[in-house]
């Protein structure tokens, strides 16, 4: 049978941080959400070459509170397993990064369905994030996580820990063990695997940027010591640098970048994968005087999911079954899933008719409730009431999904009639608090109810129209055009002529590299209401659409 091929990223735009799993004959992968609410994304599949979002299982204030987190930081690397009728999700909730002393803690939610519901959160560690639960044969579980280092220098470039959990008391017991520590290396994102006899520890390494990788020790016994995989094939080119069984790094020129992170599945049939994260790079770079990431290329669709096909050598390491160490970008199917037609491209349209919101959005930091928003006081519309400014982390009002490519149309259409500049409300693409376009109503003391274009670029805020007045109780149409991530936005009158405002917009700011505070999200789309007044001004939303080009 011809074999069907899968097309990378199988989970495009802002995915990160994969954790993969199967069970019976479904795959299911986790991947991090950080400052958007709910928490954990889930997508499953059948055949690993189509992939459904199937919810999220950190959906309650109680499991997850993220109010006055900063950019980039909230839910890190989930780690998804399942054992014995139930699943269990460890998550790190990060509170302070970008300082000396971070906050990293540490959870656990389990569910005997994957839909729900989840448990409440049992607190295991705050050593660092990453955590991951191993189940070995013997009945015995263990997690293994990084371990930061606030100490000035550090004492080690990377250091794992691992310790018993007791899945009956709930907590975790016994010794804490370093089972990895080096001066040079630095590893993150472990787990743990046992195959013949041997433990694997497989973990990620050389930080997430250009030069992420994938590195796998062994040793006979859970607790080390471990041995690094290496082989002639894994290109070095300084001590930092670890051994990496796959990586983009030293090779520029291919199309998925940063690719490391990875988590393993075995198909029922005895072949293994690896999903991975990666970045497709755009053409544009920081400037040379950027205090950070200077003259890195930009990811505005962020650090996105991958899969190779892998294969076990007969010494019992692990490599890439195509050879070498880079990512590909059309990977061979488990040889029992039939061929299927190309996939379309991604048209996202949605007219507000449901009884709720399609999990395809996430807000910022908070659940949408009532205060916020409401599919039911007019039916066929989304209202939203207008609550903090976008530089919140308290409480906005805003929904977002994620660009998944870099010519994309987002467009939506409202009825607003604001009272004072105060009050907006209108169309978003973002990567964060300080980073975005804003094309919106408001109204201006001398023209009126009138639609303008805000550009912010860490912290440095720029109209890039005038006020352009429109008429009062007629719905407006708002759009942002991609091409390569240059974007035009344009407004119209009850389905008239486009108005163009601005042109060819350079969005490649809207990325990791070009952000001063977060850089391991992505550019996301959405509708969003301000009022600052503290009045709670309504808009009604008629339809929301973003589609690929």
């Amino acid at each position: 049978m011809e074999r069907q091929m899968i097309r990378n990223p199988i989970l495009r735009g802002f995915h990160p941080d994969p954790s993969i799993i199967r069970v019976g004959g479904d795959y299911y992968i986790a991947t991090s959400t950080f400052e958007w609410w709910p928490g954990v994304r889930l997508h499953h599949s059948k055949d690993m070459v189509n992939w459904e979002l199937i919810g999220y299982p950190l959906n309650r204030i109680s499991q997850l509170d993220l109010r006055g987190v900063g950019a980039s930081q909230g839910v890190w690397a989930p780690c998804l397993t399942y054992h014995e009728g139930v699943f269990y999700l460890l998550y790190t909730v990060v509170t302070a990064f970008y300082c000396n002393m971070y906050d990293t803690n540490n959870y656990l939610v389990t569910a005997r369905d994957i839909h729900g519901p989840w448990s409440e959160p049992v607190p295991l560690n705050n050593f660092g994030f990453d955590p991951s639960l191993f189940h070995d044969d013997d009945g015995r579980k263990y997690v293994v996580s990084m371990v930061t280092d606030h100490r000035v220098p550090k004492k080690y470039a990377g250091r794992l820990v691992l310790q018993e959990y007791d899945p009956v008391e709930r907590k975790m017991t016994g010794p804490i063990r370093d089972i990895y520590t080096a001066d040079r290396i630095f590893l993150e994102g472990p787990h743990i695997f046992k195959r013949n006899g041997w433990y694997y520890l497989f973990a990620a390494d050389t930080g997430t940027g250009e030069g992420h990788g994938q590195s796998i020790l062994r040793s006979r016994s859970v607790w080390g010591p471990y041995e690094m995989f290496k082989a002639d094939f894994m290109r070095r080119d300084s001590d930092g640098e670890a051994w990496s069984i796959l990586t983009s790094r030293c090779y520029g020129d291919i199309p998925l970048q940063k690719a490391g992170h990875c988590d393993l599945v075995e198909t029922p049939s005895g072949e293994w994968y690896a999903v991975h994260l990666c970045g497709r790079p755009l053409d544009r770079r920081n400037p040379e005087d950027t205090p950070r990431f200077a003259g890195c290329r930009r990811y505005p669709l962020g650090r996105e999911t991958a899969i190779q096909k892998m294969r076990w050598t007969e010494d019992g390491w692990l490599t890439l079954d195509s050879g070498g160490t880079t990512p590909k970008e059309f990977v061979p199917a488990p040889e029992d899933v039939p061929v299927l037609p190309e996939t379309e491209k991604r048209y996202f349209r949605d007219d507000f008719t449901a009884p709720a919101l399609s999990p395809e959005y996430q807000s910022l930091r908070i659940p949408m409730t009532e205060r916020y928003l409401s599919l039911s006081e007019r039916p066929g519309f989304l209202r939203m009431f207008g609550r903090s400014g976008l530089a919140s982390r308290f409480s906005q009002s805003l929904i977002a999904v994620r660009m998944t490519e870099f010519d994309m149309e987002i467009s939506a259409r409202l009825e607003f009639e604001p009272e004072g500049f105060k009050q907006m409300a209108g169309l978003v693409v973002l990567y964060d608090t300080d980073n975005y376009f804003y094309l919106h109503i408001s109204r201006d003391e001398d023209c009126g109810k009138c639609v303008t274009l805000l550009r912010a670029e860490n912290k440095r805020y720029e109209y890039l129209t005038g006020y352009l007045p429109v008429p009062a109780g007629i719905p407006v149409e708002l759009r942002a055009v991609s091409h390569h991530f240059y974007f035009t936005f344009s407004y119209r009158l009850e389905r008239g002529e486009w108005q163009e405002l601005a042109a060819e917009l350079d969005g490649s700011f809207l990325s990791d590299e070009a952000c001063d505070e977060g850089w391991f999200t992505g550019s996301m789309a959405g509708i969003c209401c301000q009022d600052l007044t503290g009045m709670g001004k309504y808009a009604d939303f008629d339809w929301f659409e973003v589609k690929e080009l």
